[in-house]
């Protein structure tokens, strides 16, 4: 089963378990999905759909992060339920020790020297590991293995 059918089918229970925040919060998933595939004519395969899981995982943290500054606990605690909703369609992320590991064998398969190298090792990084790691987490290992 496809990522995209999993969402579906999580969608259909959620409806029938009469469960509001995470039928909302997947609807908001469902709804972003819809719209790239519209706006771009495609069919949304599973490395899309957790590009997009992940790019929504950024906004609300932002939120979290915004509301949580202005005293807004009632809102951030709605962005964490959504958090925790959205993260279950992300696959096992690699540890901090996984990353820095694969930074370094791609450096090394590149031959990059130093931090004028970032933008080549970056673009490789991100195809190897897209979905698989943070990519703040990923940046920060890029740039310590350039300039170490």
């Amino acid at each position: 089963m496809s990522l995209k059918e999993r969402i579906t089918e999580d969608m259909k229970a959620a409806m029938r378990a009469k469960d509001s925040e995470r039928l909302g919060t997947i609807r908001l998933l469902t709804a972003a999905m819809k719209q790239k595939e519209v706006d771009e004519r495609i069919e949304l395969d599973d490395v899309a759909v957790i590009a997009i899981v992940d790019k929504m995982l950024k906004q609300r943290k932002d939120s979290i992060e915004a509301f949580e500054k202005a005293a807004r606990q009632d809102l951030a605690d709605k962005e964490i339920a959504e958090v925790k909703v959205l993260q279950a369609y992300l696959p096992a992320r690699l540890s901090a020790e996984e990353v820095a590991a694969e930074v370094k064998a791609i450096v090394a398969e590149l031959g990059a020297k130093g931090p004028g190298d970032m933008g080549k090792v970056m673009g490789a990084v991100k195809a190897r590991l897209a979905g698989k790691a943070d990519m703040g987490q990923v940046s920060a290992a890029v740039k310590a293995a350039l300039a170490g």
